[in-house]
């Protein structure tokens, strides 16, 4: 019989309409038993590590159907991508002590009856918090829209929106590796600095200080944009549009400008999709989880051979997970947002 332990969990007081605030999520103590409850075949009971904050997240706290992924259910405690430990499991292909990563709760414990799309860790030389990012979706996000979607070839001209984010920090770096010219927006001077100096980007700016993102898009590219890798919507991608060249590709990630509208912006130069032959495609990583060993195989060498550059942005303790995530939609995190729940 396993023992009853505390249960710290984050959980939605209602749906959120509108820009969301950390009071959107209360924190509630409940009881758990350590042990995967009878008739549960193939569960895992894990204990939570670290836990991702992702923009994508937003959506889940609205009511919305025909999504790819369900709401969230408001009482019960929020969900996301972390990093865990296998405390008691029914299914075989788990033990105790296996860590993992994958979607769970956001709690201190938490029952996974599904384990598709959960990733047994087998590299544990690396910090475990990087299965948050750039060896978890964050970082496959980056892979998968880079290459597959993108078809880079070097010496292409690359702009990434919300560039010193979780993605697009990975996106910049794999362009600059190919021999890319890359330059990134982001909203402050010293996450401008950081794309400069810590990511390697040829060039960035902050999107704040530019009353025309026309004119800046052509200062910093006066042939043209090859690949956008767009992750922010709205006027930016406008821009993007009539800076594209002819064949260009973009890879649609995201829109964290759009996510907190009632109504989102529209946009007015899509018939630059046909004048210059420009391929638009959205994605989502979860179309690309087969890839997940080859993208392993390519990145760790570059971690360990210091080829790649990773930021975290941390804070401690599950009691400020809610202002950690809501931080994300007003560029608080530096890097990627990351909620630390225990260390083993």
């Amino acid at each position: 019989m396993g023992e009853d332990v505390s249960n710290k969990q984050i959980i939605l007081k209602e749906y959120v309409k509108g820009f969301p605030n950390a009071s959107d999520l209360i924190q509630k103590t409940s009881t758990v038993k350590l042990k995967v409850p009878d008739g549960c075949d193939g569960a895992v009971l894990v204990k939570n590590l670290y836990l991702s904050c992702d923009p994508y997240m937003r959506g889940r706290m609205g009511k919305v159907e025909g999504s790819y992924i369900d709401s969230f259910t408001p009482g019960s405690p929020i969900m996301g991508f972390g990093v865990a430990k296998i405390v008691d499991s029914s299914n075989p292909d788990f033990k105790e002590g296996d860590l993992v990563w994958g979607m769970t709760g956001w709690e201190e414990y938490s029952l996974i009856k599904s384990t598709v799309g959960l990733f047994k860790i087998e590299h544990t030389d690396v910090p475990l918090s990087y299965y948050t990012g750039i060896l978890g979706m964050a970082g496959h996000t980056a892979y998968a829209g880079f290459y597959e979607i993108c078809s880079p070839e070097k010496g292409e001209t690359v702009f990434v929106s919300t560039a010193s984010g979780a993605v697009g920090q990975l996106v910049g770096q794999f362009a600059k590796l190919l021999g890319c010219y890359v330059v990134g927006s982001a909203g402050s001077k010293e996450k401008v600095d950081l794309l400069k100096n810590k990511f390697g980007f040829d060039d960035a700016f902050n999107y704040k200080e530019e009353a025309d993102l026309n004119a800046a898009l052509k200062r910093y590219f006066s042939d043209g944009i090859d690949i956008y890798f767009e992750n922010v919507g709205g006027k930016m991608l406008d821009a993007v549009l009539l800076n594209m060249r002819i064949k260009g590709r973009i890879a649609v990630c995201g829109m964290i400008s759009q996510y907190n509208l009632e109504k989102s912006e529209g946009t007015y130069n899509l018939v630059s999709l046909i004048t210059k032959r420009i391929r638009m495609e959205g994605f989502l990583v979860f179309d690309f989880f087969h890839l997940y060993p080859k993208y392993l195989e390519t990145v760790l060498p570059l971690i360990k051979e210091g080829k790649i550059h990773y930021v975290e942005d941390k804070v401690e303790g599950i009691e400020n997970a809610a202002g950690a995530l809501i931080g994300l939609f007003s560029g608080r995190n530096v890097g990627k947002q990351v909620v630390v729940v225990a260390t083993e």
